[in-house]
């Protein structure tokens, strides 16, 4: 989709029976193409996300001379082993907008000798890579110019790493990655105490490549990895993104009479922490055929959703697990649950492609909702009954994917007149728009 086009929705999507593909998830993705250019062996990936971030992933890692093909349905990544990227001259790598491929890739250069300059797009150099910068250092690596916390950034990446003991305290499983990364080829024992638990997608792959363990104490999970060994090529099914399904159960909930199916979507636990929330809220949500696939790991099932009446809840626990939803979540909030809904400990939206916060409270005043918003926390004044006549929505967030598809959604359960500006879900979702008119939706371009 070009980010320059206005998407326009005037119309309310009437109710819908169906059952839909979700592609696939775009960290597990990321992941699987990262882990698999340091290993020893040809790495066979199925149902890869062609985003724009799994894209920008995929020639990030070709300009350090990984080997990466199409054949087929599958992406085949030609590993050397660690430390086996390029490192005779200082090389560029573009990141576009992944934080995640950003963060986890800075990992992996902090202990290979090498000059490496990243950058990204504006959304992307404005985030913070403090957080994975500072505790890198710690293991040996440098980054110039001194004291800079955003992209661009030459990594200088250390001969001689030293084992770490880091304790997590973020909740963020791109700082958590981005470490676990790093003591791959690090000699000796090295330790993460997590004591904000966040997704755990890098530490389900490691299983199976690396010597990794993990064990829950009362601190927190202490993840340990005994670092410099070799890591042998896989296969990998890379399941049905979550993150993506959520706006398509929100729109089903939304729309009285609806039904929608998913199959084969990740019901990881530490992904679907935002089904639980909508749970809570009264959401007629079901997962059904759990079943643990034997390449990835990761658990998958068909959710069956059908509209709802919610109720206000007040969030506050877990928030990590399901922090990318947050907006979606405050739509469904605004529009199904009559009353004050709050959530707590959210302040890691600030620190995304925008501030999200800010972005859900610009567009729920528009369709007039009242909503509160601090540093960590949200609140909103739900009304059933939304008054849409003569009222208009313009979004105008430079591009961020799960703003924009939020306020489609919205759009399209309200029939409210919506103009986006910039929009974009290429980022993690290419098939947003065709899968919305598959349903029914009707969109126009400006």
């Amino acid at each position: 989709m070009n980010k320059t086009l206005y998407v326009s929705v005037s119309k309310k999507i009437k109710k819908f029976n169906k059952t839909i593909k979700i592609p696939g998830d775009k960290s597990c993705s990321i992941r699987a193409l990262l882990f698999g250019s340091v290993c020893v062996g040809k790495t066979k990936i199925k149902n890869l996300l062609e985003s724009h971030d799994v894209l920008d992933c995929i020639q990030a890692l070709k300009s350090l001379g990984v080997k990466i093909v199409k054949n087929g349905k599958e992406y085949h990544v030609h590993g050397n082993g660690l430390g086996s990227f390029i490192n005779n001259k200082k090389i560029k790598i573009w990141v576009g907008n992944s934080g995640t491929t950003s963060r986890i890739l800075t990992g992996l250069l902090a202990t290979q000798p090498g000059k490496y300059y990243l950058y990204g797009d504006k959304s992307m150099n404005r985030r913070d890579m403090s957080r994975v910068f500072a505790p890198l250092e710690k293991v040996g690596a440098f980054f110039s110019p001194k004291n800079k916390k955003t992209l661009p950034i030459t990594i200088e990446g250390t001969s001689m790493p030293l084992a770490q003991n880091h304790i997590e305290n973020l909740g963020s499983a791109q700082v958590k990655s981005a470490m676990l990364a790093s003591f791959l080829n690090t000699p000796g024992i090295s330790k993460i105490l997590e004591q904000k638990v966040s997704r755990n997608h890098t530490e389900i792959l490691l299983k199976n490549i690396a010597d990794i363990k993990i064990k829950k104490t009362r601190k927190g999970n202490l993840i340990s990895i005994k670092g410099q060994k070799n890591l042998h090529a896989f296969n990998y099914n890379v399941g049905n993104d979550p993150s993506s399904a959520a706006f398509f159960i929100a729109l089903t909930l939304l729309i009285p009479g609806s039904k929608l199916t998913l199959p084969k979507i990740i019901c990881n636990e530490t992904r679907i922490g935002f089904i639980k929330i909508l749970k809570k809220m009264n959401a007629n949500i079901k997962i059904k055929n759990l079943k643990r696939d034997l390449n990835s790991g990761e658990l998958l099932g068909t959710i069956v959703t059908y509209s709802s009446k919610l109720k206000p809840i007040t969030v506050s626990k877990d928030t990590a697990k399901f922090i990318d939803e947050i907006p979606i979540l405050a739509i469904c909030s605004a529009v199904l649950a009559n009353g004050l809904t709050t959530f707590k400990n959210v302040g890691e939206l600030v620190h995304k492609e925008s501030n999200r916060l800010l972005e859900v409270k610009k567009i729920l005043n528009q369709i007039g909702i009242k909503c509160k918003i601090t540093k960590d926390s949200m609140k909103i004044y739900g009304k059933n009954k939304i008054k849409t006549k003569n009222r208009s929505v313009i979004v105008n967030t430079k591009g961020d994917h799960r703003i924009c598809m939020s306020a489609m959604i919205m759009a399209l359960a309200l029939g409210v007149k919506t103009n986006i500006k910039f929009f974009d879900a290429d980022t993690s979702f290419p098939d947003f728009i065709p899968t919305i008119k598959n349903l029914g939706g009707k969109i126009a371009f400006k």
